[in-house]
């Protein structure tokens, strides 16, 4: 299937649903939550899309706006690409928004239909909607909302006949395929518009890279990322060009047990995961002694070496044989004993984590990109990581670095602009060239390196510009600290917000903090830290859905105490 002549993502899941006959009956997505139900073949899921969207068609013109808002489960993929196939547009929602966030993205996008999954989610935005808006869940739970199911059940369409060939081939790649909203580290959420030709030029890009991973049997996939969120949202169509078999994780506090059940071979997640995965693993091994300690710092040593292209003696190799065997392959078994790759995207993955995880058997690849851009602009490739840089850009788009050093990205996959934001568009996109805020390079080897954040840089009053997110990585790398602020724009020396479980933790961090600092620039010490016990979540609005940190929002709350530092 070559994917630069599909027009939709309407007709990527067809063209693949008729590629081969054998992949009708094959199991294609399941939802962990529910334990004793099977599977749906892809032969089902293709029926639901195409009588869904039979029953949406006739209430939808093309172009119309319909919200998504639901957890991650099969049906949301069914929604999605009925909306698509009956010429509507999917607006998805995180489930995590605050009710302010609610309330603008649906009176700026004014959708004609909002899909829901249940109760909990439509009890969120039912004030916000308006009595024109068709309501429709994926659960029971009131007799004036047409459910999904009592929908598929009426439907006059149920010959297999019909359905077969039924899905529109009049959209084109130049088409809004939706709008994702981007949560945004201040101000009102902004609504990038995707088209279907910019996620099929990320599938071209994804698939060239994972192929080598997927070439004897389809892969498995665990997602836990909201499928709101636009990495997630791409995967998926990333699932279906790989024809691959899919799991919906109950919940992030289930991932673990979920892998062993699932056994993925690819995962994705953003920092914020493996950050804690790094911690949980770094403290387990710090409770070994003797042999095992010995055996732990050998395979972390010999796996760095292997990473950066380091020959091993023969004397290493043979400690190596049995590191794979006696650590590495029980560390894999405890993620299902079958994972090829995680995939990092959504923000920078520190340096010292990707070393260790990919050191310890548990292969991690950056990538880089931006909603803007579809979401991928770039990726490390499989047996040839650098684990400095983001990895070569895709073949489908063009990156260079502007003068002041900030990456720019131009291709298929940037955005058709932000929904209702003509001069916010023109700011952002110009002469073709995305402006992604971000400072970067690239190296000799042709992948892009990530430096800064254009928006992010704090300048002291003697004029250095320092990054907060590098010191607030380095940081959090102490199992001690959970979570962390850095301050000091305009200001002689920086101070920062760490958030840990208990005080009694200060000597330790102020003893983690002495050493760090003497790796840093002097501009870049920290010289002084609060310990707080609250932590930046969703919920108290210091953290995106996408778990960046809402600067504003705790500058809101702690600028006092920062203030007081100095």
């Amino acid at each position: 299937m070559e994917l630069n002549k599909i027009n939709s993502l309407v007709e990527l899941f067809f063209r693949k649903y008729e590629e081969k006959k054998e992949i009708k009956n094959q199991p294609f997505l399941k939802w962990l939550k529910i334990s004793n139900g099977d599977f749906l073949t892809w032969e089902q899921v293709k029926n639901n899309i195409c009588l869904f969207s039979e029953y949406l068609s006739e209430r939808l013109s093309k172009g119309d706006r319909c919200v998504l808002l639901s957890e991650n489960r099969p049906e949301w993929l069914i929604a999605d690409l009925a909306i698509m196939n009956a010429g509507g547009v999917t607006v998805p929602l995180f489930t995590t928004y605050s009710e302010d966030d609610y309330k603008y993205i649906i009176n700026d996008c004014k959708p004609k239909i909002c899909i829901v999954s249940n109760h909990i989610q439509y009890k969120k935005i039912e004030k916000f909607i308006s009595n024109e808006t068709k309501i429709i869940s994926f659960e029971n739970f009131n007799q004036n909302i047409e459910n999904i199911r009592k929908i598929l059940e009426k439907s006059i369409y149920q010959e297999a006949s019909y359905i077969l060939d039924y899905y529109n081939n009049e959209i084109t790649r130049k088409d809004l395929a939706c709008i994702i909203y981007t949560s945004g580290t201040t101000g009102n959420p902004k609504g990038v518009m995707l088209s279907h030709g910019g996620i099929l030029s990320n599938c071209e890009g994804a698939k060239e890279i994972l192929d080598s991973l997927t070439r004897n049997e389809p892969p498995v996939f665990l997602t836990w990322l909201p499928l709101s969120h636009s990495y997630e949202h791409t995967v998926q169509y990333v699932q279906i060009t790989l024809g691959a078999k899919v799991f919906y994780a109950e919940s992030l506090e289930k991932l673990l047990p979920n892998m062993l059940i699932a056994k993925p071979t690819i995962m994705t997640a953003v920092p914020r995961f493996y950050q804690n995965l790094y911690n949980k693993i770094s403290i387990n091994f710090s409770k070994q002694k003797g042999f095992k300690k010995n055996l732990i710092e050998s395979t972390i040593l010999l796996g760095t070496k292997i990473l950066n292209n380091e020959k091993l003696n023969f004397k290493q190799k043979l400690i190596n044989f049995f590191c794979e065997l006696l650590v590495r392959k029980k560390i894999k078994n405890q993620f299902g004993g079958k994972l090829k790759a995680f995939v990092s995207g959504g923000g920078a993955l520190d340096k010292e984590i990707g070393e260790f995880l990919n050191s310890i058997g548990l292969p991690t690849l950056q990538g880089y990109g931006l909603t803007e851009t579809s979401p991928v602009v770039s990726c490390n490739i499989p047996g040839k990581i650098e684990i400095e840089t983001v990895g070569p850009p895709f073949k489908t788009n063009q990156v260079r670095i502007a003068d002041d050093g900030e990456i720019l990205v131009k291709g298929e996959n940037v955005m058709l602009g932000y929904w209702n934001m003509k001069k916010e568009t023109e700011s952002t996109i110009k002469n073709g060239w995305l402006h992604t805020g971000d400072i970067g390079e690239i190296t000799k080897n042709g992948n892009l390196k990530i430096t800064d954040r254009k928006k992010e840089i704090i300048v002291n009053l003697g004029g250095d510009n320092i990054s907060p997110s590098k010191i607030e990585n380095l940081l959090c790398l102490n199992e001690n600290i959970k979570q962390s602020f850095v301050y000091g724009d305009k200001k002689t020396y920086l101070v920062a917000l760490i958030v840990s479980e208990s005080d009694e933790n200060k000597k330790e961090i102020e003893f983690y903090l002495e050493n760090l600092n003497k790796s840093l620039s002097l501009a870049e010490k920290v010289k002084k830290f609060i310990l707080i016990k609250e932590e930046f979540t969703i919920e108290n609005g210091m953290l995106t859905p996408t778990l960046k940190l809402k600067r504003n929002k705790i500058l809101e709350k702690y600028k006092n105490n920062l203030e007081k530092l100095y």
